[in-house]
């Protein structure tokens, strides 16, 4: 048997140090969470009315290759399982062929934003009030706010037309809300990514656009077919996949990808996809800036520092790869709920990183051999993901092998043997029937298998699970239901007593989603429906997310990594969801973020810098 297909990696734990929260652990125990929830709202930039004099201080600003972003449709299990090889620890993907990762280079080529110029810091306030009406001219109402915090359906209901004959100071204050409501950046997706490849997390926001159409690019898995040549390029590049293309998606759920990606071969890949286009349509002020692109540094935006490492990724720029210095490790720092806090004190070391990046260019390395580096990779990375051989087949296996060493135990005469070889033996088929004893007891738990059940449930951008399924089977088998709460309850807890996720028979074909409330005693029958570890009840994430107002947006500043961490973006939707039904989505406990206050934050509010 393969090595990988029992130990997928890490060998070496010094550079995935953080593999136990990984998201690919706990799909590798079975624990599928499905497709996440991915919010964007760039799609919805074309209900904004731009007058001529707004066009002009959007392009003056740097951001007027970015307002012609086309509403592309976010493919959620592409997305999905891109996250399981994000890797936090390194900001990067961890592929089967090498490390890979979104660049300045792809923002510059894909958004056409501007890659250099000064950070985007401000400082910290908890009210909205007074800015807003300082930048925009008026504040929002008491539903429209939280502290620092202001939604982005306001600025779209409040500033998306701006009156033809309105002053020079309303067309500033009308630009600056449409500035807020469209900016992006790579420091905030890489942050996001990094969230959402921990394994209790259920939804991801960012750009995904960038994310999606960089894969489209680099990786030949998802990749639509296109109804136009795309010889006659359009400038900024993420054009390319504007309006209809064909290739069956309908079909493709996480797992699908998961293969894709867990089998990439190096002719899968397009290393450098941007070679052949010709560079007579790119703006003169983005080909001066490319060179960053090699750039070693750190990505600021407001408390937001998330490191980019070239380095790790040579091969993306036509270079031989060779094994990458080790990542200085860096605090993920949250900002502090006092108002009146200047950032660039507290981002003193990400920002003199930042200053001085034109000093740490990676350069290439002649007639280098990369046998060196692949064998090196192998030994540092998480090579697969998903299982080769599935969970319930392993059982089949043991429970197999079981049986063998039983039957052995009892059939080995005894002959010769002395009083400790005896009792060996015997010791020896003990164990062996009651390990055998204790699977039939437990032989009504079947292991979610992300190999057979995913593939028969719901494919598509959410696997969810029918509240009436659990209510029926209580009803029409009320026996077996009971008898497997009396026969695992005691078995299917962790160290935590957090609520595990099991598939319990109903019969040969029909699985049945169970989780066991983290309070139920010995008595307590198992509850068919999904439920908050904290005791909360699941809720949709509104697409009515929330935008930060940052000290800052006076200047409109250009952008290297022009993203407000807090442009929470929408666009999230249950599209396999038939009308009318009732269904709750796979729990997986909260673990990374502080509290449920700071989660909440993450999907629904911006906190003002």
């Amino acid at each position: 048997m393969d090595f990988y297909e029992t130990s997928p990696g890490p060998v070496d734990e010094s550079v995935l140090y953080d593999q136990d929260k990984h998201v690919s652990a706990a799909v590798w125990e079975g624990k599928e969470r499905g497709a996440l929830r991915c919010h964007e709202h760039t799609s919805k930039l074309d209900r904004w009315m731009l007058t001529q004099k707004q066009i002009e201080l959007v392009k003056k600003a740097g951001f007027g290759y970015l307002r012609l972003i086309p509403a592309i449709s976010l493919d959620n299990p592409l997305i999905s399982a891109l996250v399981e090889r994000w890797r936090r620890e390194t900001n990067t993907f961890h592929m089967t062929v090498g490390e890979m990762t979104v660049t300045l280079e792809d923002v510059a080529y894909l958004l056409g934003l501007p890659i250099d110029g000064e950070p985007v810091i401000g400082v910290t306030y908890t009210a909205c009030d007074a800015l807003c009406v300082k930048y925009l001219g008026k504040g929002p109402d008491s539903g429209y706010a939280s502290g620092g915090m202001v939604k982005l359906s306001w600025l779209k209901e409040t500033f998306s037309h701006c009156p033809e004959n309105a002053t020079i100071e309303d067309v500033e204050c009308h630009t600056r809300a449409y500035l807020l409501y469209l900016v992006a950046a790579l420091s905030f997706l890489y942050r996001a990514l990094g969230n959402a490849s921990l394994r209790s997390q259920s939804t991801i926001s960012g750009c995904l656009t960038l994310l999606q159409c960089w894969s489209y690019y680099h990786l030949n898995i998802g990749r639509p077919k296109l109804h136009h040549d795309p010889i006659h390029e359009c400038f900024p590049f993420v054009l390319r996949w504007k309006g209809k293309h064909s290739g069956p998606t309908s079909n493709r759920d996480v797992s699908f990808y998961r293969k894709a990606l867990d089998s990439l071969q190096s002719s899968d890949v397009d290393w450098c996809p941007y070679a052949n286009i010709s560079h007579t349509v790119i703006p003169e002020f983005i080909l001066n800036q490319l060179i960053l692109g090699r750039s070693k540094t750190m990505l600021i935006c407001f408390d937001k520092a998330e490191r980019h490492l070239p380095d790790r990724c040579l091969r993306q720029f036509g270079m031989h790869q060779t094994i990458p210095e080790e990542v200085q490790r860096w605090e993920r720092k949250t900002r502090g709920v006092d108002g009146g806090v200047d950032l660039s004190g507290k981002m003193e070391s990400e920002l003199n990183e930042w200053s001085y990046r034109r000093f740490h260019i990676v350069e290439a390395e002649e007639d280098l051999d990369e046998s060196e580096y692949k064998h090196w990779y192998l030994k540092i990375t998480r090579k697969l993901v998903g299982r080769p051989v599935p969970i319930s087949s392993e059982f089949q296996r043991m429970n197999a092998a079981l049986r063998d060493i039983a039957h052995l135990a009892d059939t080995l005469s005894t002959h010769g043997m002395d009083d400790l070889q005896i009792q060996s033996l015997t010791r020896i088929r003990y164990v062996a029937h009651e390990c055998l004893r204790d699977h039939a007891r437990s032989s009504t738990v079947d292991i979610a298998d992300p190999q057979n059940d995913v593939g028969k449930r719901i494919r598509g951008k959410e696997r969810v699970r029918r509240r009436e399924i659990g209510k029926r089977r209580r009803k029409d088998d009320p026996e077996q239901y009971y008898a497997v709460n009396m026969n695992v309850h005691s078995q299917l807890y962790d160290d935590d007593d957090n609520a595990q996720l099991y598939h319990v028979d109903d019969d040969v074909n029909n699985h049945q989603l169970l989780s066991i409330p983290a309070n139920a005693g010995d008595d307590r029958e198992l509850s068919p429906i999904a439920q908050d570890v904290n005791g909360g009840q699941l809720c949709d994430v509104t697409d009515d997310v929330d935008c930060d107002i940052t000290d800052g947006v006076d200047e409109l500043p250009s952008d290297h990594a022009a993203d407000k961490d807090e442009c929470k973006l929408s666009h999230g939707s249950d599209q396999n969801m038939p009308p009318g039904s009732h269904a709750t989505v796979d729990v997986v406990p909260q673990s990374t973020l502080s509290s449920s206050e700071e989660v909440a934050r993450q999907n629904d509010y911006s906190v003002l810098a």
